[in-house]
C-alpha cells in the first residue's frame, strides 16, 4: 500500500465522524428553524387568543387549567368594549335567569340576619312556609343538619341552603317564643314569586301612588293590576316611582308606557353599528291615556326605567320630577355558549322619540364611567339644577316642541335636589352600623303581638309616636357606644324617627305600611302631589 493510501485509511474514520457530527447539526438547526418558522406563523394566525392558548398547553413548563385561564381572560377582554358588555359564568346563569324571570324555587321567608342569627322578617303569601305555619320572629337555627346560628352565616350561605330544585325537600329547626326546644319543619320547596312592583295605594283621594322596583318578565302583568287598582279606588292621576330602579326587560317597559300613550306614537328606538335603526310604537291607544300622570326619578333611575321617563317626557304625557338620571342606553344580546355560559354584547344604543341617545360617554373606561355620580355630588348637581350646564348640542324637541336636553340620563321637568338636611354625625354613625334597622327589627320582634293589632300606617305612627320611639332608640344607641349629641339629635331627629316608624310598620303590614310612613319626609313625593295638584305645573297631558 502506497503513502497515499495508507493517509486515507488513516483519516477515513475522523472523516466520516465530522461528516456525520455536521449532518447531525445541520439537521439539529434546519429543525430548530422550521419550529421557530411554524410557530411564528401559528402566533400571526387570525385567531391569535387561541394559539397562544395552544403554545401554553402544549409548551408551557407546568401544568396549566386552560378552562380557568379562559374564564379569567373573557372578563378582562370585554372590559375594553364598554360597561355594560359582559361575560355570564354558567355558574351564575341560574341567578339572573330568576331574577328576570319573576321567581324561584324556594321556601319562601325573607330573613335577616342579626347577631349572626337568620331572623324570619315576613313568610310569603302562599308559600311553603305559610303553608307549614312558619311566622315572622321565628328563628332559623339549623338547616339540614347544619347548625346557623353563631356561625357567621351569610346572605348567599343562606340562599344556598334554603334555594333548590322545586318540590326538594329542606329540613329547619326553628327557635320561637314561648318554646324550650326547636321546633322541626320539613319544608317541600315550590316557586317562589319575585314581585317587580314594590306597592300601590292612594296617597289621597284622587292621586294615586305606585312602585316600580325593576322591569322583569311580569312586571307588566303587575303593574296592570296595580294600576287597576288604583283606577278602581278612585286614582284620577297617578305617581309612577322609577327612583333606583336599575331597569331590566325592553318588553316590559313598552307595553306600560305604551298604556299612556296613543295608537302609534313612538316610544324608543335603537340602532347600531351594524343594526339598523328600529322603532317601538305604541300599538293602540292605551287604557291610561289622558290620565295626569308623574314619574319620579333620581341618579340611580337607569335602562328601561329612562326609556319610560323619555317616552312619556318626549310625547308630551307627564311630568317628570326628580333629578338626572344614570345614563344608562345601550342594547345587549345576550349569546349563550354550549357550556351554559353566555355573554351580553352591546349592538345598539337607545333613542328617545325626540332622538336624545341616553347613554353617558364611557371614552374614558370603567373606573371614570362608574365615578360619574361622584363627579355630578361633587359639581353640586344633585343639589342645585343651576349647576347643570347644557349647550344648542344637547338641546331637542318634544311633540309639543318643549326643548328637552340629551347628553346622556333623563333630565326632569321639575328638578328635585337632594335631601341632605337631615345629615349629621351622628346619623351618619348610626346608620354606618345598621342601628336604626337592627332596633327596629328588635323592637318589631318585643312588641310584635301588641303592633300585630294595628292595621294602618297612621295607627303605627300614633302607637310609636306615644311609646316615644326615638328617646328609646338613644339610649340603645348609647349602649351600643355611639352617644347621643343633642345638637346632632336636632338636626336628624325627625328623619331617624320616621325610618324607625317605617321599618317597624314594614315588620308587621308589609311594604304599603312602609311606604305610607316614610312618604311623610319624602320630598320628592311632596313635590310631585303639589304638582299634580297645580296644573300650571304640570305639561300637557292631553
Amino acid at each position: 500500500m502506497d503513502k497515499r493510501a495508507r493517509r486515507i485509511v488513516i483519516w477515513l474514520p475522523v472523516i466520516l465522524v465530522l461528516a456525520i457530527s455536521a449532518g447531525i447539526f445541520l439537521g439539529v438547526k434546519l429543525q430548530s428553524r422550521k419550529q421557530t418558522v411554524t410557530r411564528t406563523m401559528f402566533i400571526n394566525n387570525a385567531n391569535k387568543i387561541g394559539s397562544i392558548l395552544n403554545l401554553v398547553e402544549k409548551n408551557y413548563v407546568d401544568t396549566v387549567d386552560s378552562k380557568k385561564l379562559i374564564e379569567n381572560a373573557i372578563p378582562e377582554i370585554l372590559k375594553q368594549l364598554d360597561p355594560h358588555t359582559v361575560y355570564i359564568p354558567a355558574k351564575d346563569m341560574q341567578e339572573v335567569g330568576e331574577e328576570m324571570s319573576g321567581n324561584f324555587s324556594g321556601i319562601g321567608v325573607q330573613f335577616s340576619i342579626q347577631n349572626d342569627t337568620i331572623m324570619v322578617i315576613d313568610v310569603i303569601s302562599g308559600g311553603p312556609s305559610q303553608k307549614l305555619g312558619i311566622r315572622a320572629g321565628d328563628r332559623i337555627v339549623k338547616v339540614n343538619d347544619s347548625i346557623m346560628a353563631g356561625v357567621k352565616v351569610t346572605n348567599d350561605k343562606v340562599l344556598k341552603k334554603l334555594r333548590g330544585v322545586k318540590g326538594t325537600h329542606v329540613k329547619v329547626g326553628i327557635a320561637r317564643k314561648g318554646f324550650g326546644e326547636l321546633i322541626a319543619f320539613d319544608i317541600t320547596r315550590g316557586e317562589i314569586p319575585l314581585y317587580s312592583v314594590d306597592v300601590s295605594y292612594m296617597l289621597n283621594q284622587n292621586t294615586g301612588y305606585i312602585k316600580v322596583g325593576r322591569f322583569a318578565e311580569k312586571t307588566y302583568e303587575e303593574f296592570m293590576s296595580g294600576v287597576e287598582k288604583l283606577d278602581k279606588a278612585g286614582a284620577e292621576q297617578l305617581i309612577i316611582d322609577l327612583r333606583g330602579n336599575p331597569g331590566g326587560y325592553l318588553s316590559a317597559v313598552i307595553k306600560m308606557v305604551s298604556e299612556f300613550l296613543s295608537d302609534g306614537e313612538l316610544v324608543v328606538y335603537t340602532e347600531g353599528r351594524t343594526q339598523p335603526k328600529r322603532s317601538f310604537n305604541a300599538e293602540k291607544t292605551g287604557a291610561y291615556f289622558g290620565k295626569k300622570v308623574v314619574v319620579l326619578v333620581d341618579e340611580y333611575s337607569a335602562s328601561a326605567s329612562e326609556i319610560f321617563a323619555g317616552a312619556i317626557q318626549d310625547n308630551d304625557r307627564g311630568t317628570i320630577i326628580g333629578r338626572r338620571t344614570f345614563g344608562k342606553g345601550l342594547v345587549q344580546e345576550q349569546i349563550p355558549f354550549y357550556d351554559g355560559s353566555a355573554i351580553r354584547l352591546t349592538v345598539a344604543r337607545y333613542y328617545t322619540p325626540a332622538g336624545r341617545c341616553i347613554q353617558k360617554s364611557y371614552k374614558n373606561g370603567l373606573e371614570d364611567y362608574y365615578g360619574d355620580l361622584k363627579r355630578r355630588y361633587a359639581h353640586g348637581e344633585l343639589e342645585q339644577k343651576d349647576s347643570i350646564h347644557y349647550n344648542d348640542t344637547h338641546k331637542y324637541f318634544t311633540r309639543n316642541k318643549r326643548v328637552v336636553f340629551g347628553g346622556g340620563g333623563i333630565m326632569p321637568d321639575i328638578f328635585i335636589a337632594a335631601d341632605t338636611s337631615g345629615m349629621s354625625p351622628y346619623y351618619s354613625k348610626v346608620v354606618m352600623k345598621g342601628l336604626v334597622y337592627q332596633y327596629a327589627f328588635d323592637f318589631s320582634d318585643k312588641h310584635r303581638a301588641e303592633l300585630a293589632q294595628l292595621k294602618t300606617g297612621k295607627e303605627f305612627e300614633d302607637y310609636l309616636l306615644q311609646h316615644k320611639i326615638l328617646t328609646l332608640f338613644s339610649e340603645y344607641s348609647d349602649k351600643q357606644g355611639i352617644k347621643v349629641d343633642p345638637k346632632d339629635l336636632a338636626v336628624s331627629g325627625k328623619i331617624i324617627e320616621a325610618q324607625l316608624m317605617a321599618y317597624i310598620t314594614r315588620n308587621i303590614i308589609g311594604e304599603v305600611g312602609f311606604y305610607s310612613v316614610i312618604s311623610k319626609i319624602d320630598n320628592t313625593l311632596t313635590e310631585a302631589i303639589k304638582a299634580l295638584d297645580t296644573k300650571n305645573k304640570l305639561v300637557n297631558s292631553n
